[in-house]
């Protein structure tokens, strides 16, 4: 467990913001930090080796669809999901319970949401079918892929974890709505709080088996909503629970803690600053799910550390562009004729070697090059983003930059 720890850095004067490191069996992270995601064990459209040149610190991978395919035992026969992909950073890989709320509900694979009509607990959303089905000892998943059946259970979810074999793993919870009532939030708390401590078991029992493998770090996942008194006992109870597994690890606690669950997006920085009070300081926190410019202002303020989201390469693979200024499709008709880069302040491959111009063309023409050389810029514009957020608060200058890029990126300011 040597392996794996965090150090906090700078402060935020009067606010949970800091700087730090996390330090795992695959190399440090300099935190705050953004973590790309690659679902399926890669980043869609791009090499490893460029996310590294692009300066991503680690990725994260998705349990859910790597133990559909091809299966946690080959990705640990390979030596765990560093070596299968050829990632020499460190990896995270989340529990298969976001797939609670997205194959249970069909809702946009996105942390916030909008709070919008009567509370219900049997909500779907339009045109999807119910993939999942919850009861209080797991979850029955439809797969996506052929239909088949499979179970899900924090044991489960854990074994699967501990064959992928990444630096960070996440507790099974469930995964609510804006939609459920607050007493279906209230039993799904409960439910996941459960969960968490026979996670916390099931990892101290593989960890024992299987310490010929470098310690894999668990964080418990706080959900609660937009319910503060939610929020604030999850994260007291998470806190406080302890292994029982009557192994060497017995009485370990959770490594960190991941700040889940739906909430409004206006309502984001509050909701990260209620867990950050009631968190020890000296671990990390994990924002799961979020990816636009206001939001990493407001997480990295409250006290989240790392963050993670697919929305870059997402995005990028539709024709939408991040710059400093906004967000925009290069698709159309206005770039037709553009020779300059993406953006001219940009230090990535892709505005070092092409033109707006070229870009749109091979959007036109369907051409696969499209999708890589927009998801390397948007991927470097985030972690950029990121990293210049860092450097303010160890330069004891957050607030001036982060008025300076907000004002950009909502057009109050114009820098041309």
């Amino acid at each position: 467990m040597t392996d794996f720890g965090f150090e906090v850095g700078a402060r935020l004067d009067g606010r949970h913001g800091r700087t730090g490191v996390l330090t795992t069996p695959h190399g440090r992270i300099a935190t705050p930090a953004f973590v790309p995601v690659g679902t399926k064990a890669t980043v869609k459209a791009v090499l490893p080796d460029t996310m590294r040149e692009i300066g991503a610190q680690a990725l994260l991978a998705n349990a859910y669809h790597l133990y559909l395919q091809p299966g946690p035992d080959i990705v640990d026969e390979a030596g765990g999901l560093g070596r299968f992909m050829n990632w020499p950073g460190p990896t995270f890989t989340d529990s298969g319970g976001f797939q609670v709320m997205s194959l249970g509900v069909g809702f946009k694979k996105v942390l916030a949401m909008e709070a919008v009509g009567v509370p219900r607990d049997d909500v779907v959303a339009k045109g999807k079918e119910r993939l999942a089905v919850v009861d209080d000892d797991g979850v029955t998943f439809r797969s996506h892929l052929d239909g088949s059946k499979h179970r899900f259970t924090p044991e489960v979810s854990m074994r699967i974890q501990h064959g992928l074999g990444a630096d960070v793993m996440f507790a099974f919870d469930e995964l609510t709505t804006l939609m459920n009532t607050r007493g279906y939030q209230e039993k799904s708390l409960q439910r996941t709080h459960e969960w968490a401590q026979r996670c916390l078991d099931e990892h101290e029992r593989l960890s024992a088996e299987r310490a010929h493998r470098p310690y894999q770090a668990l964080f418990a996942v706080i959900q609660g909503a937009q319910y503060e008194d939610l929020r604030r006992k999850a994260c007291r109870d998470l806190e406080a629970l302890r292994g029982r597994s009557g192994t060497e690890f017995d009485g370990s606690e959770f490594d960190g803690y991941g700040i889940g669950g739906a909430l409004e997006k206006s309502n984001l920085g509050t909701i990260v600053g209620w867990c950050s009070d009631e968190l020890p300081e000296h671990k990390p926190r994990h924002l799961l799910g979020i990816s636009e410019p206001e939001d990493f202002f407001a997480a990295v303020e409250n006290g989240a550390d790392t963050f993670d989201c697919v929305n870059p390469s997402r995005v990028a693979r539709n024709a939408a562009i991040y710059v400093d200024e906004g967000r925009f499709n290069i698709n159309t008709s206005r770039f037709r004729r553009d020779f300059t880069p993406i953006d001219e302040t940009c230090d990535c491959y892709t505005c070092a070697n092409y033109t707006r111009a070229y870009i749109h063309h091979l959007f036109k023409a369907k051409e696969m090059l499209a999708s890589t050389l927009c998801t390397i810029h948007n991927e470097r514009f985030t972690i950029r983003l990121v990293d210049r957020i860092r450097d303010s608060i160890d330069a004891g200058r957050y607030d001036d930059f982060k008025a300076e890029a907000l004002g950009r990126w909502q057009g109050r300011i114009r820098t041309h």
